[in-house]
């Protein structure tokens, strides 16, 4: 009889687990983030059969700016939440695509009667919630969070001011004129909606702190001052006291992982402001590029693991880690919190204490700088176990070789002229290779992790920037005209994103022609409200916006007017004395990624070896592709696996959704959507029916922008 019962409740068990990764009600398919289902309808043996089931328009894209959609939808009771182009709030019919109603946040009616301090950004997903008698979507917009009655597509203005919160207010400072909103979603814990934040990357950032509020009424329960105060734990790895005053940054971005049954969240955190000179942040800088446990509840500390010691490089956590159960030692299982990094790490620690599964080591870097006031870590953590799923070395014998002769020489010449050959290497003023980049091994999309077979899975990035700092001049020389001031504020504020040449650098437009786009007052509009990827920069006065349009949009008849600068302190936390020249990709003339492919890969990592089961290159560059060399390509957005034996991911620009054998990586299925996929799809079931959605926004690499969400199933 003892048997019998302990069979009962195994197989109980088994069936709740199987249950909970039946649906796709939160962001990443569960609170644990493994973006994995076991809906098996659509397996191996059937997925050519795939067919496009329903299509949805949005019908707000903006081909001129570039607009994408990187939202993963989240599905509940048939029906799917996901947002647009425009930040627009939708519902529809999960398995027909039919709209159900629209969320517009834009519209005064809905609360936003100052649209000049409206900031498009992108958006990852947003939450659900609900009790006995309410549903709710909570999702952030500019910088308020909204939430809606999850049936009707209205405010509920029962919760904060008439159904919204600023997310300026809150944060124990005054960053009313600072650069606050986020790009994914918040997390549910009992009657807790618990957020991150998406915050300035120069030295103008608010602080990164997580906040908690109540679901029903949206006060604040709590706050865990991600950069520490007086008496708080880390406060210590600050050199300076009154760091927390005035440093930034240290962001939990990239969304969250919840246990509930223990209670415990885990935050990912990003760098500390600025990204590349830390001579104003001396120190280890606690919290930033942390994995934090906190108290779910109370937001108090549980334990906290640095990935990487006084960041200059940008190399922020960039996805919310997996809550994964692994063998170890002969079969033992064990909770981990598996956090893959932007280098290709994989960081594995106890779920309950933060120690490492396996030994990490601290290895001597560099630390020899040209960059006065900076003082960098002499070591830095790297996991003995699993292996990088992505290349961490850059040497001469990698530059790309599929280029003529004279790119390759002039490539050669560039390489060696800049600091390279350790990822750890400083950032400098002759240049530093980061390696493997800014965007480098795993981004925003996440991994994925199949309980079934062991393997996790996650895209990588392997293409190198060139990052040069700059020495500011911010002191004004006797006086100034308009034009003068607007080269001298570019400098300090538009540069590093634009480049000296204003031509755009890394993922950032050119502005070139933007007299062409923009009139005066559009541009002061834009520089104080920002848009995407670009802050706002309200710290900037009237006069110093229109000296900055003089220059940018070649405003003539004001550029030789007489400019009263007013004084700035040289040396400031906020105004630094060094730069950056741009985010550079470190490329080719042809403007291909200066090493050799591949660029971008999936991989399954073994969980049980530590080894790589099987890696391919992702995505295809038709010139290669029709010399039979697969190069694989940047990519954004991450893959989902299932029961059935199958991964599907998006995330190239070639705008191919394929579907691939979880056990070897060998291709099924694909098919050319109408924009890429720049995002993580979502599987779900409605009435028996399995299906796959994706969104097709497109706007990144160069790829053309689109409007549609596009669901797959069976004949």
């Amino acid at each position: 009889m003892k048997d019998l019962l302990v069979i009962f409740i195994f197989l109980s068990l088994f069936a709740c687990a199987k249950k909970e990764h039946n649906t796709w009600e939160v962001t990443g398919g569960s609170k644990e983030n493994l973006r994995y289902s076991t809906i098996n309808q659509i397996n191996t043996s059937n997925v050519q059969r795939l067919k496009v089931a329903w299509v949805y328009h949005t019908k707000d894209a903006d081909t001129l700016n570039n607009s994408q959609i990187q939202c993963n939808p989240i599905i509940v009771d048939g029906i799917l939440y996901a947002t647009s182009p425009q930040q627009k709030l939708f519902a529809l019919d999960a398995s027909t695509g039919q709209e159900k109603w629209i969320f517009d946040p834009k519209n005064p009616d809905n609360g936003m009667s100052d649209k000049t301090r409206f900031i498009l950004n992108n958006n990852r997903g947003v939450t659900y919630w609900k009790d006995e008698k309410e549903q709710r979507i909570f999702y952030v917009a500019s910088s308020s969070l909204f939430c809606i009655n999850a049936l009707t597509g209205k405010l509920d203005e029962g919760f904060g001011h008439l159904g919204q919160i600023d997310l300026h207010e809150g944060l124990g400072k005054d960053v009313g004129d600072l650069y606050v909103t986020a790009t994914s979603p918040g997390i549910i814990y009992k009657d807790l909606l618990i957020l991150g934040s998406r915050v300035s990357e120069g030295s103008d950032a608010a602080p990164g702190h997580i906040r908690a509020y109540d679901v029903r009424t949206g006060e604040q329960a709590w706050i865990f001052h991600t950069i520490p105060r007086p008496g708080e734990i880390g406060y210590e790895t600050w050199e300076d006291s009154t760091a927390y005053r005035h440093i930034g940054g240290a962001n939990s971005w990239a969304g969250f992982s919840l246990d509930e049954e223990r209670g415990l969240l885990f935050a990912p955190t990003g760098s500390a402001s600025f990204d590349f000179y830390g001579g104003k942040r001396k120190g280890d800088n606690l919290f930033a590029n942390c994995i934090l446990a906190l108290d779910a509840a109370t937001g108090n500390y549980k334990w906290h693991f640095q990935t990487v010691h006084h960041d200059i490089w940008d190399k922020d956590i960039p996805t919310a880690p997996s809550l994964i159960t692994i063998k170890i030692n002969g079969n033992k299982e064990v909770d981990v919190v598996a956090q893959p990094t932007k280098y290709g790490n994989i960081f594995l620690l106890d779920r309950e204490t933060g120690k490492p599964i396996y030994p990490i080591e601290e290895i001597p870097v560099p630390f020899d700088t040209d960059l006065a006031g900076e003082q960098l870590s002499k070591t830095q953590p790297v996991p003995s176990f699993p292996k990088p799923f992505a290349r961490q070395d850059f040497l001469e014998e990698d530059l790309n070789h599929l280029v003529p002769d004279s790119s390759y020489e002039d490539l050669k010449k560039r390489y060696l002229s800049s600091r390279h050959g350790n990822m750890y290497n400083p950032i400098s003023l002759q240049g530093t290779i980061v390696f493997p980049g800014l965007d480098g091994g795993a981004e925003w999309g996440g991994p994925a992790f199949d309980p079934e077979s062991q393997l996790f899975y996650v895209n990588a990035n392997e293409v190198p920037w060139l990052i040069q700092a700059r020495e500011v001049d911010m002191e004004t020389k006797g006086t100034e005209n308009y034009l003068k001031a607007g080269k001298r504020l570019y400098n300090q504020y538009c540069i590093s994103c634009h480049g000296p040449d204003r031509k755009g650098s890394g993922n950032n437009p050119s502005i070139l022609k933007s007299n062409e786009k923009l009139s005066q007052d559009a541009f002061t509009e834009l520089i104080h409200t920002g848009r995407r990827m670009m802050p706002a920069f309200n710290m900037i006065s009237k006069e110093e916006s229109i000296a900055l349009a003089s220059f940018i949009l070649d405003l003539k008849s004001i550029q030789q007017k007489e400019f009263e600068a007013e004084p700035i302190e040289v040396n400031s936390f906020l105004n630094l004395p060094y730069n950056i020249t741009g985010y550079n990709r470190f490329q080719t003339k042809e403007g291909l990624p200066g090493i050799s492919p591949p660029w971008g890969t999936l991989n399954a990592v073994n969980m049980v070896t530590g080894e790589i089961e099987w890696r391919i290159p992702l995505g295809e560059i038709d010139a290669f592709k029709e010399k039979g060399i697969k190069t694989g390509s940047e990519n954004y957005g991450g893959p989902v696996v299932t029961a059935g034996g199958l991964l599907f991911i998006a995330a190239t620009p070639d705008r191919k959704f394929r579907a691939y054998n979880k056990a070897n990586g060998k291709l099924l299925w694909e098919y050319e959507l109408p924009a890429a996929g720049f995002a993580t799809p979502s599987i779900y079931e409605v009435n028996g029916r399995q299906f796959i959605v994706i969104a097709c926004g497109g706007g990144k690499l160069g790829a053309k922008s689109g409007d549609s969400y596009m669901a797959f199933a069976l004949e």
